[in-house]
């Protein structure tokens, strides 16, 4: 197995642990060297995830799925773009998670992903997820309304029980199989700033910027809270949250591709195998193919 540059420990985020994210660094680590040494470090993740792939298709026993959250501009669509472009895409698809719409409202917030989950031996990359039932509904709490839910004393014991919800559904597709990864990319308020201000300010990049996010951007601290309880809530063994210091798009790039290309090596997976019967057709095979 290849040796990996970025520990899974210095990301990971423990089930419970106090979190505040103002204390984690939203700048490249010291694993590389650099930007040129991260694009470097990045292609050769790629070819290891393309290998990774191929086996777990060929396998047919696991499948995977990653979730992308953060902050407005944090760099999911990026991500997608550099970390699974290596990949075939008849094995993997992306799901962007908008606002529900009206059939989604009529049923359990999980239900929603249910639809998008990876089949044996797929991939599927959730950018947003349904854990905005606890981030974005919680700093907008005027979205419960269109949900017609079962009275509950306090908002506090809807976050718990969602929590629980969202940790129990996870157990049960790893226990099937799935394995499931999710990133958080954190950048700094300021980082934001400068995002921002270059769609507002380069010609081509005007389509990437919505009004929307100067009023989301206001409610910094409320989303940040609301990430703080919500990681660590759902952090399991199982199925880990990874912050991912992002200000720096190569090595946001960089690591999360290797913690996949890693996790995906550490199951092991094998290509089928012919069975000695068949195996033994195989000359008869080439010879009939050769003869034509």
């Amino acid at each position: 197995m290849k040796k990996h540059r970025f520990d899974p420990k210095k990301f990971r985020i423990k089930e419970g642990e106090s979190l505040k994210l103002s204390k984690i660094a939203t700048k490249a680590g010291d694993e590389l060297d650099g930007k040129s040494q991260g694009l470097e470090a990045l292609e050769q993740d790629l070819q290891q995830l393309q290998d990774a792939q191929e086996r777990l298709f060929a396998s047919g026993q696991r499948s995977l799925l990653v979730i992308l959250q953060g902050m407005d501009t944090s760099g999911k669509d990026g991500i997608i773009r550099h970390v699974f472009r290596g990949m075939n895409p008849q094995g993997c698809r992306v799901i962007g998670f908008k606002a529900p719409n009206s059939e989604e409202l009529g049923h359990h917030f999980l239900w929603r992903p249910m639809r998008f989950l990876p089949p044996k031996g797929l991939v599927s990359i959730f950018n947003r997820s349904y854990y905005e039932e606890v981030l974005v509904v919680r700093v907008h709490p005027k979205f419960l309304d269109a949900q017609n839910l079962m009275p509950y004393k306090k908002l506090s014991d809807l976050w718990k029980r969602r929590y629980e919800e969202i940790r129990m559904f996870e157990k049960t597709l790893v226990d099937s199989g799935t394995s499931v990864l999710k990133f958080y990319l954190h950048i700094s308020r300021d980082e934001q700033r400068k995002r921002l201000l270059e769609r507002l300010e380069t010609q081509d990049k005007h389509w990437k910027f919505n009004a929307g996010d100067l009023a989301e951007r206001k409610l910094w601290k409320e989303y940040e809270q609301a990430f703080e309880e919500a990681i660590p809530a759902t952090s399991t063994k199982q199925a880990p949250w990874y912050i991912i210091p992002a200000d720096d798009k190569w090595y946001a790039r960089a690591s999360v591709a290797d913690l996949i290309a890693s996790h995906l090596e550490s199951l092991d997976l094998e290509f089928p195998k012919v069975s000695p019967e068949e195996l033994a057709k195989y000359s008869t095979y080439i010879d009939e193919l050769k003869k034509e």
